[in-house]
């Protein structure tokens, strides 16, 4: 351990099963203090479940919790929250039909009389404005209609508001996956400061630049288990990723088809935003990767999902000349069927193929799903357990099988990364590339610079318009934010 501070909480010997599923082998964790403590690993390796147990909504099967020295009885998530344990999770916990300030009183019941709405409300206005300036987000906003970059901003928001309660230790479980790198660094410098006036965070993050430049201390955890502990200023990324388990070390070289002509393919999108003035579309052809770039909430889930909508009937936005899937950023709005098995789920958009007469055929639905487990390492014993037994990541990684596995020749990814690790992004970036080598089209709305840079062409949108295409070997960070800022022509 190199914890130096007071001890804030301490974690001896967590074990957790999930029936024969070991989630946690004995885990040892400790924050101090006003640190910032990183905490990485692959999908599966035990961190969410970790934070679970911390937060009090999943109790462990063996060893010990301590905060502030004292081993608290009957520990609960309202218990944590006493404590001063606050946490923001992958898969975010807002009641959709609530307005933001009702969701702040619903986190806060000590805001009572005739006006909780407006003291709710400046509650959570004044976080907002704290940490995402220029948000954009009213307290009167119903949940259900902000994009999910909004959504995240304001849980993340409501877990620093203060009233009766003291903020020692924010869980911050995959907090930047839906923002723009704009509001990321907003985010990140906000962590910063407020680890210098005494707040202890737990941050995790796929995105291991973010976690080397703004952690004090990073743990990794691999199999259920603590594989190093060390400060920081130690690791690189590749001794990150070593210690993690993966074969790649080395950041592979981006093999998007740099300087593609246009045209050179037969046409399978053609697609005009709802506010483009001008001239201006995007254009996709067969075997291209488009990515969709700016400012999260500007327009290119939209337009993704006017394209989808074409293929099935006229829309005078949008031409689509192939079938279409789509793999949804959202996972729990747009993407799993929570009742169903993970099978179900990958098989889904396949039917026409698994039937056998009128009927699907489960050895065929087993088939696909066994291909797509192993292909893409989905990490899960029996394909037939609940998809909700999977971690989040591993939850998006059966979306990329629906999808991939389909006879779709044109897919739509909606900042479909969230929460993948490092790894698997390698090799789904290789098993795109591969694909569309093979001709399928791909239209790729993220956040992520890296991933612009797989991309043969990329549209940056503002304001619902594109502003910018851009060839992959123009994709620079700095370019898309500054065209992001930029007014349409």
């Amino acid at each position: 351990m190199t914890v130096t501070s007071p001890k804030l909480v301490k974690l001896d010997g967590i074990e957790k099963h999930f029936g024969a599923v070991r989630a946690l082998g004995g885990v040892d964790l400790a924050v101090g203090q006003g640190e910032c403590l990183g905490l990485v690993g692959h999908n599966g390796a035990g961190k969410s479940t970790l934070m679970h147990v911390l937060a009090g909504t999943a109790s462990a099967d063996r060893g010990s919790l301590t905060i502030l020295g004292e081993a608290p009885a009957g520990y609960s998530p309202g218990i944590a929250k006493k404590l001063g344990v606050r946490c923001v999770f992958q898969e975010l916990s807002l009641c959709p039909n609530l307005t933001v300030a009702e969701n702040t009183r619903v986190f806060h019941p000590s805001l009572t009389g005739f006006n909780w709405r407006a003291k709710a409300g400046r509650l959570i206005l004044e976080k907002l404005d704290a940490i995402f300036p220029g948000h954009g987000i009213s307290a009167s906003d119903l949940v259900q209609d902000l994009a999910i970059g909004r959504r995240q901003m304001v849980e993340v928001a409501r877990a620093f508001t203060a009233t009766d309660e003291p903020v020692r230790l924010i869980i911050l479980d995959e907090p930047t996956s839906s923002l723009d790198a704009h509001t990321a660094r907003q985010l990140l410098g906000f962590m910063r400061r407020a680890v210098a006036d005494g707040i202890s965070f737990i941050f995790i993050s796929h995105l291991l630049g973010e976690v080397l430049e703004h952690c004090d201390r990073i743990v990794v955890m691999r199999d259920g288990r603590t594989v190093a502990d060390a400060d920081a200023t130690t690791f690189d990324r590749d001794r990150l990723v070593a210690a993690m388990g993966d074969v790649e070390v080395h950041a592979r070289e981006t093999r998007a088809n740099k300087g593609r002509a246009r045209g050179q393919s037969p046409l399978r999108v053609r697609a005009r935003p709802r506010r483009q003035s001008g001239i201006g579309e995007l254009v996709a052809h067969e075997g291209e990767i488009i990515g969709l770039a700016g400012l999260a909430g500007h327009g290119q889930t939209e337009l993704l999902l006017a394209i989808f909508s074409a293929a099935m009937r006229a829309d005078a936005r949008a031409e689509v000349t192939a079938s279409v899937a789509l793999v949804a950023g959202d996972r729990q709005a747009d993407g799993v069927f929570p009742l169903w098995s993970i099978a179900e789920n990958i098989g889904v958009r396949s039917l026409p193929s698994l039937r056998q007469g009128l009927l699907i055929s489960p050895r065929r639905e087993d088939a696909l799903a066994n291909l797509w487990r192993d292909k893409i390492r989905i990490r899960t014993p029996d394909v037939h357990h609940n998809i909700l037994s999977l971690s989040g990541g591993n939850q998006q990684k059966a979306l990329f099988a629906r999808a991939l596995g389909s006879d779709a020749r044109i897919v739509l990814m909606d900042d479909p990364m969230r929460g993948v690790d490092v790894g698997t992004k390698l090799e789904v970036y290789d098993l795109i590339r591969e694909e569309a080598d093979a001709g399928r089209t791909f239209l790729w709305y993220t956040t992520e610079t890296d991933e612009l840079k797989q991309c043969d062409h990329v549209y940056v949108f503002r304001n619902g318009a594109i502003v910018a295409d851009l060839t992959s070997d123009e994709v620079t960070e700095q370019k898309v934010i500054q065209s992001s800022f930029a007014e349409a022509s």
